[in-house]
């Protein structure tokens, strides 16, 4: 396995140039602090902005309350050292960033919301109480070149709740979660959570997720997601965990060092899904299941190609279990591990066409 250092971050400011935000031509430029005040003025520059506004936030922000993302803005920052959102100790937030409807606790998803070129330090050991660092209720959400490092929970989480659990009664469809690196994270890197239909068709590219708790990527529901080129390591159970595929596709995804499972996926009946390109090895201690596949009603469709399995000697590389399962299975390298290919009853296994 690759390890990379997390990033030493230093952010020192020469004095503070303004008292407070500068608006112009639809941008609102604001230089935080350094102080526990930060979250309110970037909260009064949102409330001051007007739809398709830009916030762009310079230097260090210290935070002890959640920063609002308001609908049909863009919050930036000048890069991803330039800019760091920081938990102040003892915050212990719920969320140190959230949509709108989440913390609204209205029914309905919030409107886009893109959030870009900026770290978030969620301080997890000086915040042992906190939460998430990233919450997203919103529909075409863009996230994308964010760090988010030391969450206590999940680093970023993509939700139908609100804040004090109402579910969307509509949907949350069409984001991007591109280029971003999340390490540290106590539970999930990157958890979407979904207790009905909302959150689907999304994407999530090229992400790295590392040393993250519990699982790296874990998705309630996957359906019409393209989950693609992110790497994943390090973690704590499964590397990526992608329930209810419905026309999803899972690819090229590089996935080493996990503690249970490398891929895990469930699939619905009505449609058909791909598992393709995938690179998965596991050179740390303890077996493990390389790439498992069930099926939660109805006939299950996938097909399943030219993915790498290397293991250390122990574990399953392909387990697909059924009842009621058609998959496709070709070009697939299984190799150092005790049970190359597991096919349960119920499983109907073929080359394609």
């Amino acid at each position: 396995m690759r390890k990379t250092a997390w990033p030493v971050l230093a952010v020192v400011l020469a004095g503070v140039l303004t008292s407070g935000a500068a608006h112009a031509g639809g941008r609102t430029n604001l230089l935080c602090r350094n102080d526990t005040g930060d979250d309110e003025r970037i909260n009064a520059a949102t409330a001051a902005s007007a739809p398709g506004d830009e916030i762009v936030l310079t230097g260090t922000c210290l935070v002890d309350g959640t920063v609002r993302l308001a609908s049909d803005r863009t919050y930036r920052g000048v890069s991803r050292s330039g800019t760091v959102v920081r938990q102040a100790p003892g915050a212990n937030l719920d969320a140190m960033l959230a949509s709108d409807s989440y913390l609204d606790d209205v029914p309905w998803t919030g409107g886009p919301v893109t959030l870009r070129s900026l770290t978030l330090l969620a301080e997890r050991d000086t915040n042992p109480h906190a939460h998430d660092a990233l919450v997203l209720r919103s529909w075409q959400a863009v996230v994308e070149d964010v760090v988010v490092l030391g969450a206590a929970r999940h680093g970023v989480r993509v939700t139908n709740l609100s804040a004090n659990g109402t579910p969307l009664t509509n949907t949350q469809v069409n984001g991007r979660i591109v280029g971003n690196h999340i390490a540290g994270s106590g539970a999930r890197g990157v958890h979407v959570e979904d207790t009905g239909n909302s959150v689907t068709d999304w994407q999530l590219l090229d992400n790295w997720v590392e040393d993250s708790g519990t699982d790296g990527i874990g998705l309630d529901n996957a359906a019409g997601w393209l989950v693609r080129g992110n790497h994943v390591y390090g973690v704590g159970g499964v590397a990526l965990w992608a329930q209810r595929l419905f026309g999803s596709s899972v690819t090229d995804n590089y996935l080493e060092d996990f503690g249970t499972s490398g891929i895990r996926v469930s699939v619905q009946g009505e449609a058909a899904s791909v598992v393709s390109g995938n690179r998965v090895f596991k050179a740390n201690g303890g077996s493990g299941t390389f790439l498992e596949v069930t099926v939660n009603y109805g006939v299950g469709n996938l097909v399943v190609t030219g993915n790498a399995v290397r293991g250390n000697g122990s574990g399953v590389g392909l387990d697909f279990r059924g009842p009621r399962l058609v998959v496709a299975s070709t070009g697939n390298l299984v190799t150092g591990v005790a049970v190359p290919r597991r096919v349960g009853a119920g499983v109907s296994l073929s080359a394609g066409i």
